[in-house]
């Protein structure tokens, strides 16, 4: 029986032969696009909560999905190391290609910063309650308790100088994200887009019909896609 890894790796090769990410990768980066989303939304609304109980309440969830965030990108990184992205038009060789890697990157530095941060932040305010890892698995605070008041403010305020510095970062670059890859649906016309969407029976996002292609080969016109 062959090891589970090459199983997975043999399963993904008809999805990266036609530039397309496995279901696995669609669905890693549409579940954690929709919790960043709401972690943006919610870090917004709480600011205008009143200090109690509540406000607290609101804090320890969106630490704990910051957290479950913290553990998905460990696993989608597992899984990209494990089972390579495709090979499609944004690996062109040229600063485009570059580009696109670097915010991939910096995209995996984001979801380890904020939410470390925002734990650190939780940690340093007393008492400091567990938080709960996808709402189950109980997560101690750091061990900030024992520290004075001024090294316990000192690792709050520097905490929330990353938080909000990557927050910022991170509002910018989503709608960069989102509009790099309309470009590459409409304008340029080519797979990058249609790669990251879930396969639809007898339906092409593509404008021009499906065009799965490997960098430099050319694409299928419309009528030979069917």
């Amino acid at each position: 029986m062959k090891p589970w890894i090459q199983q997975w790796q043999e399963w993904s090769v008809s999805y990266r032969n036609r530039g397309k990410y496995t279901p696995v990768g669609v669905a890693f980066h549409w579940i954690m696009a929709a919790l960043v989303t709401w972690q943006l939304f919610t870090g917004w609304a709480m600011q205008r909560y009143l200090v109690g109980a509540e406000k607290l309440d609101a804090y320890q969830l969106h630490s704990e999905i910051g957290l479950t965030l913290l553990l998905l990108g460990a696993l989608r990184l597992l899984w990209r190391l494990i089972v390579p992205g495709p090979i499609n038009d944004a690996d062109n060789k040229g600063w485009r290609s570059v580009v696109a890697h670097t915010i991939h990157a910096i995209f995996y530095l984001f979801f380890t910063l904020l939410p470390l941060s925002g734990w650190a932040m939780w940690s340093a305010i007393y008492p400091a309650r567990d938080l709960y890892l996808a709402g189950i698995v109980p997560v101690p605070a750091m061990p900030f308790q024992d520290f004075s008041p001024e090294l316990q403010y000192w690792v709050l305020e520097a905490a929330m100088d990353v938080h909000v510095t990557c927050v910022i970062l991170l509002t910018l670059l989503i709608p960069a994200h989102a509009l790099a890859a309309i470009k590459h649906h409409f304008w340029d016309r080519d797979d990058v887009f249609e790669g990251m969407m879930p396969e639809v029976p007898d339906t092409h996002w593509h404008p021009g019909g499906p065009n799965y292609s490997r960098p430099g080969e050319p694409s299928p016109a419309p009528s030979e896609a069917g």
